[in-house]
């Protein structure tokens, strides 16, 4: 099963909701979620449509990352943020689940800063994800420094229930069974091109690494992520 869908509603909600399988929210990202909003959110889209839910900031990322001052109804503290494995940083996660839980995602996406990854910053990681173990269906997307620590980030996909999200022509997911997550960032040297607009032999390429997977979501993130998401669909998926 292939699902593809976007990171953002970056065309009207009906054509999405017309067209693709999926979204992934990106608003819960930079301010604590609405439930009501969320609630109005489910009920208008097709019973078949999944969401996938991008994690608060102040839950993954440090207190002083420059978008967590735009953050509303938030006080950034050394004690959340970064996969910490304090008391307050698991609160913050359970307030966080609890308001977006109405939407019933089929993952919470976990996306840290390309900075993060030291040992230490690991060993945190590996606790939170312990701890919050079998709530909900949790995936991770390390980014940048994480990577070159890779016995330590190893351990916390292996050990525990935790997907690993990837860009699929960057790199291939730790475990190759399971539910597998793809997002999308643009092709080039860097972590991310969001420039980038997908060819068919592009997106055909992509067809034959996700094929092999039983289910995938195939989320594009780059600025043509809806004109490229709705070609994959048609041409490719069927």
């Amino acid at each position: 099963m292939i699902k593809t869908g976007v990171c953002g509603f970056s065309v009207k909600r009906e054509l999405i909701y017309k067209t693709l399988d999926a979204v992934e929210l990106q608003e819960t990202f930079y301010n604590m979620p609405n439930a009501e909003k969320l609630r109005k959110l489910r009920m208008e889209a097709p019973e078949n449509f999944d969401f996938s839910i991008k994690v608060f900031q102040g839950i993954t990322h440090g207190f002083n990352s420059p978008t967590m001052k735009k953050a509303k109804n938030f006080t950034p503290s050394a004690k959340v943020g970064l996969l910490k494995d304090t008391k307050e940083n698991i609160e913050l996660w359970e307030n966080f689940k609890k308001q977006t839980s109405v939407l019933n995602p089929v993952i919470y996406v976990f996306q840290t800063p390309p900075s993060f990854g030291s040992e230490d910053q690991l060993r945190h990681a590996y606790n939170f994800f312990k701890e919050i173990n079998g709530e909900a269906r949790i995936g991770w997307e390390p980014r940048g420094k994480a990577y070159e620590n890779l016995q330590l980030l190893l351990k916390i996909f292996e050990d525990l229930s935790v997907i690993h999200i990837v860009d699929p022509f960057k790199r291939k997911p730790i475990k190759a069974y399971g539910l597998q997550y793809f997002r999308l960032h643009g092709k080039g040297s860097s972590e991310v091109n969001y420039g980038y607009n997908y060819t068919d032999n592009d997106l055909f390429e992509l067809y034959n690494i996700v094929k092999n997977y039983d289910r995938v979501y195939v989320m594009f993130n780059n600025i043509k992520m809806f004109e490229n998401a709705k070609i994959f669909k048609e041409k490719f998926v069927g």
